[in-house]
């Protein structure tokens, strides 16, 4: 209450920095007419000047401001026939300053973006422009292509159907670069799975503008992005859990929770599923997958819905975005989940993957220098983006005021009285010719309307998850006289609905919202496909007590209202009371889905800091100016020094308690290198130490003295990456392992995510040490036949060669499908290897993940 009435004193602070930035924009507008008194040539010239004293470093971006947006303003006016409002020249300024601008739909962000991107493309690092899918990316980046070339920058356009890192590389080495999160997201794994500098593609995270910023990094964030390999489990359990599952009884066998999305089985359920298993105790060690495979088949046939939460397309199961309504092609639900649906769905299951590479988009977009993002709807999410990514939102006002009619709900005692309402109001409607957006919030919800209006004789269109390839085509016409258009998830569509005269005489655009999404942005994006730019619209919600949200999480408040009230079937409610009761509802979903994404980065950030380390090491070893020479040495000190300490030998010791037996037989057996007792008893620790490590270096320099120094050092490279990504492989599953079953240490009073950090960073230690010793051990023991010199050398090289196709084959896996990619054509998991070896594909390049290193899979030995 105080800070409303502070607010209305001294003005919010969102009003304060409105008004810093319109000074701004007014000190635009005074150049404008300098710039638009030049030729073409010499508004080049113009900008040219200004970007080389950025790139001299003798002026700053903040310098060059309001030149380069007054510039820009006037080459989109002669390139694009567009000039830029003063709202809009109010968000490329705070999109520049690394901040969130939240713009009505229709204000134009795409044109916004283009004064913060030419600003920040001076400084020659690139600039990333973020969408939520391939149509936005290709329209936005195309159609705002010739203004940027008009002053002299490049343009790269990223599409899911790339796959030649070649192409790839050309689209991030441009001045600009639009493309989706998954692949912006993706090719940044791929890079750190490469096993050479010139196939990776991306150059550096410099500044990122993510469009419809609160799907990607709020929505979207809630599932991390990961490359994933097949493990050799077996699918039968699968089957038989859902068979088991189906014959389970509700209530007495396990009880679902829908608000927590959780299904626990009782102790009459384990004994049934005993029974059924067939298992004396199905906790016991041989029987430990079952309890998480029944658990996983409980959840698919009770939590998961077709045509709800998935699809079946062309025999797989589809995921369904929950925010978007689109298809996630590609996506796959983790731990299982997803091979219990096809079991309950009866279609080919999938094996069960395991992560080769993963990373939250929270991290991901946390890397960038500067962040930055734009969307309708942001300010419901103010907090979360300022705790998670450090983002201010600053509400910007529309060009024209807002003139759309926002009615309340009407609440409804059944889903069928709530229907009959909407379809009579579509009749109505349709009759005078105004255009109606119904928005359902499932695919299943947008069929039975869809099977009414037909009865009903009524011509619409349907966009949902099965057809949303036309979705731009379909919104973009949703706005014609007469048309009746029906379209699950509204969220970032990124599609203007344009009217015109005649509509707008008659209304304009009338949305029918046929139930409440659990979260209000998206409910105030479908209100935001109406009233764009100043013009008509309604906009109006029709609920009943059995929507999901209202029956999950809404109070028995409104049912009270409407007993008090006595309203009759067929009869509704309206009351801002309601409504408000309908928003708290959405609040607590809301702040659960936050607590969500917020345990998911903290988790995260903990494997992050590994993921730096990792990564950064890789990319030196990837740097043919890296010194692996010395690093060999430095490494192999330290593998002898830990030998040392295995055999309770430490600096300071008495020579004659060494037990140098223990030594002796550990360096047999690992390095395979015999010593004599003699020559090391009389030594102190420090000359043992030296002495130790001098004779196992003269036994390698030995025998790689046969080869040049070039292909000894491609070697020693080579051997270190197969060991590190080996290593970080068998770490992420350990990972994974133990984050699914610390939550159980809350039962003991403890901390999960403390028990995580402390015992993740015991695995990293160990991971460290492994990579290192299992490095050194590997070059010692590898040997060569060797008839000529040379021609070893060459066929080192051949399998150097060949490793590489293995690793550039093997790392298109795709994040959740076991086909992949290769070249334009998609290789099966029983087809010919396209590597060259002549084995199956699931033999090589496609068993269990990328082979790594020129030794991959050939043991200890070069022929």
């Amino acid at each position: 209450m105080l800070q409303a009435l502070m607010g209305k004193v001294f003005g919010t602070s969102n009003d304060r920095e409105l008004k810093k930035y319109t000074k701004i924009a007014n000190s635009i507008n005074e150049l404008e007419s300098k710039y638009q008194a030049l030729n073409d040539n010499e508004l080049k010239d113009a900008f040219s000047e200004l970007k080389n004293s950025v790139l001299k470093e003798e002026k700053t971006l903040e310098d060059v401001l309001e030149d380069s947006f007054a510039i820009t303003r006037e080459a989109s006016v002669r390139t694009l026939k567009m000039r830029h409002f003063d709202v809009q020249l109010i968000g490329g300024i705070v999109l520049h300053e690394g901040r969130i601008a939240e713009m009505k739909t229709g204000e134009g962000k795409t044109l916004v973006a283009t004064l913060a991107i030419v600003l920040n493309a001076m400084t020659g690092k690139g600039v990333h422009l973020v969408t939520v899918n391939d149509y936005l990316a290709s329209r936005d980046g195309n159609e705002m292509r010739p203004l940027y070339e008009f002053l002299g920058l490049s343009v790269g356009i990223l599409l899911e159907n790339m796959h030649d890192s070649s192409v790839k590389r050309e689209a991030y080495s441009a001045d600009i670069t639009y493309g989706t999160n998954n692949e912006f997201g993706f090719d940044y794994l791929r890079d750190n799975m490469s096993y050479s500098a010139e196939n990776m593609v991306q150059r550096g995270h410099n500044f990122v503008i993510v469009d419809e910023v609160d799907s990607i990094l709020i929505d979207e964030a809630r599932t991390p992005l990961i490359i994933s390999g097949p493990t050799n489990n077996t699918m039968q359990d699968y089957t038989d859990a859902n068979l088991i599952a189906l014959k389970l009884e509700k209530e007495k066998h396990f009880t679902v929770d829908e608000k927590d999305k959780v299904v626990l089985i009782t102790e009459d359920g384990i004994t049934k599923a005993e029974e059924l298993f067939k298992v004396e105790n199905l906790y016991s060690a041989e029987n430990s997958s079952l309890p998480h495979v029944l658990d996983q088949a409980l959840k698919a046939n009770y939590l998961f819905e077709i045509d709800v939460d998935y699809v079946i397309n062309d025999g797989e199961v589809v995921i369904v975005d929950e925010f978007t309504g689109r298809l996630s092609e590609g996506r796959r639900f983790s731990e299982g989940l997803h091979q219990a649906l096809e079991a309950k769905e009866g279609v080919d299951i999938k094996e069960e993957t395991q992560t080769l590479a993963d990373i939250t988009f929270q991290n991901y977009f946390r890397m960038y220098d500067k962040l930055a993002g734009m969307t309708g709807t942001a300010e419901t999410e103010a907090s979360e983006f300022a705790q998670i990514y450090s983002l201010d939102v600053i509400s910007i006002p529309t060009n024209i005021p807002i003139t759309r009619k926002d009615l309340n709900d009407l609440i409804y005692k059944t889903e069928e009285e709530k229907f009959a309402a909407v379809i009579d109001t579509i009749k109505t409607l349709s009759k005078t010719g105004q255009p109606v957006l119904i928005g359902t919030a499932s695919i299943d919800k947008s069929e039975v309307l869809h099977s009414v209006l037909k009865k009903e004789k009524i011509a619409h269109t349907v966009l949902n998850a099965k057809n949303h390839a036309q979705e731009g085509e379909i919104i973009k016409n949703a706005g014609a006289k007469g048309a009746v258009t029906i379209a699950t998830n509204m969220a970032g569509r990124g599609v203007d609905i344009k009217v015109n005269d005649e509509v707008r005489e008659l209304g304009g655009l009338y949305i029918v919202g046929t139930e409440r999404h659990e979260n209000r942005r998206i409910d105030n994006q479908l209100r935001g496909r109406s009233g764009r730019q100043g013009d008509a619209g309604t906009t109006q919600f029709y609920l009943s007590l059995e929507d999901n949200l209202l029956r999950i999480f809404g109070s028995d408040k409104i049912k009270s209202i409407m007993e008090r009230l006595g309203v009759e079937d067929g009869e509704y409610i309206e009351s801002k009371m309601v409504t408000r009761a309908v928003e708290k509802a959405q609040k607590k979903v809301e702040n659960m889905h936050y607590e969500g994404r917020k345990q998911i980065v903290e988790y995260d950030d903990v494997a992050n800091e590994q993921r730096k380390i990792v990564y950064k090491f890789r990319a030196q070893l990837l740097n043919s100016e890296y010194d692996i020479s010395s690093k060999v040495d430095e490494v192999r000190e330290e593998y002898v020094a830990h030998i040392l300490a295995s055999s309770d030998i430490f600096e300071g010791g008495d020579k004659e308690d060494f037990n140098l037996e223990k030594v002796f037989k550990l360096l047999r057996e690992e390095v395979n290198l015999e010593l004599n007792r003699d020559e090391f008893s009389s030594l102190e620790y420090e000359e043992l130490l030296e002495a130790l490590v001098s004779t196992i270096k003269k036994s390698y320099d030995n025998k790689m003295s046969v080869l040049d120094d070039g292909i000894s050092n491609e070697i020693e490279r080579e051997l270190y990456l197969k060991e590190l990504d080996s290593a970080w492989r068998e770490h992420l599953y350990a990972m994974d392992n133990m984050k699914t079953g610390i939550r159980l240490r809350a039962y003991n009073q403890k901390d999960p995510l403390v028990e995580y950090k402390k015992e993740s960073f015991n695995l990293f230690t160990e991971l460290i040490s492994d990579i290192k010793f299992n490095t050194i051990k590997t070059l010692q023991i590898i040997q060569f036949r060797v008839e000529d010199p040379e021609e070893e050398a060459r066929k080192v090289a051949e399998q150097l060669e060949l490793q590489r196709k293995h690793s550039a084959a093997a790392i298109q896996l795709s994040h959740s499908d076991s086909d992949v990619e290769y070249g334009s054509k998609k290789i099966s998991r029983n087809d010919t290897c396209p590597c060259g070896s002549g084995k199956k594909y699931k033999q090589c390049c496609g068993k269990s993940g990328p082979k790594k290193g020129v030794f991959a899979g050939n043991g200890a030995s070069v022929s």
